[in-house]
């Protein structure tokens, strides 16, 4: 197939040589003239291709989705695609939906997850959209997707392949937070050598092996004490959705909110709060709190 690639970062640019090694027609726009762009403008972009055109967009989520989608529903045609392959809000899925329907612009959603590794092995998609339009598309995410059995789903109708990635988010920060506490609880052991070692002896055998302790005992490699590392987690945002939409759904998630919550207190964000215990403590018990 022909395909634009809008966005052509650490995601995007590896997404769009993954398709053009499979023998897809790749037209890449980026910002950037540093990108290794094929046009310079969203014009160019659409110009370049042949109708029914389709466009990928990888852009930040927010503004910059929904500007270039709004420039995009100016430029394109009835009968044309874009697939929004960001980390959107699956609320803003159906307005897009909507804006270019009205249009006869034909739209889906896709989550999309592997990272900076994914253009050799392969991208995990959740896609949103009509049994009919993901068949059309099927030969760009049968080419994205890692080989095997697995690795693509039309999760449902447009927003559901953005609310699968954005539980997925919700579940990779659990996950991550687990492998963490356990790492931390060895550390501080006189039982445990190596904790290190015994993380990476998990890869084989243990049921809770998997590729993100694969990556985790590949740092070890570098750092076993991990202290090169600054105890400082960010936060995308999208387990925050999650909990949000699982509050609406009356659907617990304490691990998630967990995880969520040790990531903000991680940048800070609970140092007025804890200020206010320890003075509590200091007034009521005498409690001296040493830094």
């Amino acid at each position: 197939m022909q395909i634009g690639m809008i966005g052509l970062g650490r995601m995007g640019g590896n997404m769009a040589k993954r398709l053009a090694a499979g023998g897809h027609q790749v037209v890449g726009y980026d910002m950037s003239p540093e990108s290794g762009r094929d046009v310079d403008s969203l014009e160019a972009l659409v110009a370049a291709l042949d109708a029914p055109r389709v466009v990928w967009v990888m852009v930040p989520a927010g503004k910059p989705t929904d500007d270039t989608i709004d420039r995009l529903a100016e430029l394109m045609e009835a009968g044309d695609m874009i697939v929004d392959g960001g980390n959107t809000r699956y609320v803003d899925d159906g307005r897009h939906a909507k804006q270019l329907g009205e249009l006869g612009i034909r739209f889906m959603d896709c989550g999309v997850s592997g990272g900076v590794w994914g253009i050799d092995r392969g991208y995990a998609l959740m896609v949103g959209g009509s049994k009919e339009d993901f068949e059309f598309m099927r030969p760009i995410y049968e080419t994205l997707k890692p080989e095997g059995e697995h690795g693509l789903v039309l999760a449902g109708p447009v927003g559901g392949g953005h609310f699968a990635k954005m539980v997925h988010n919700g579940v990779e920060y659990g996950m991550m937070q687990a492998f963490g506490e356990g790492f931390a609880t060895m550390v501080r052991s006189e039982l445990v050598d190596d904790p290190a070692a015994v993380m990476t002896s998990w890869k084989s055998g243990s049921v809770v092996g998997s590729w993100l302790l694969d990556l985790l005992a590949n740092a070890f490699k570098d750092d076993p004490t991990l202290q090169s590392m600054p105890p400082v987690a960010n936060e995308s945002g999208e387990a925050k959705w999650m909990v949000e939409a699982a509050l609406e759904l009356g659907v617990p998630t304490p691990a998630t909110v967990a995880a969520l919550y040790a990531r903000q207190v991680s940048r800070g964000g609970g140092d007025d709060t804890l200020r206010v215990v320890s003075t509590m403590r200091a007034q009521f018990g005498g409690h001296v709190t040493k830094a």
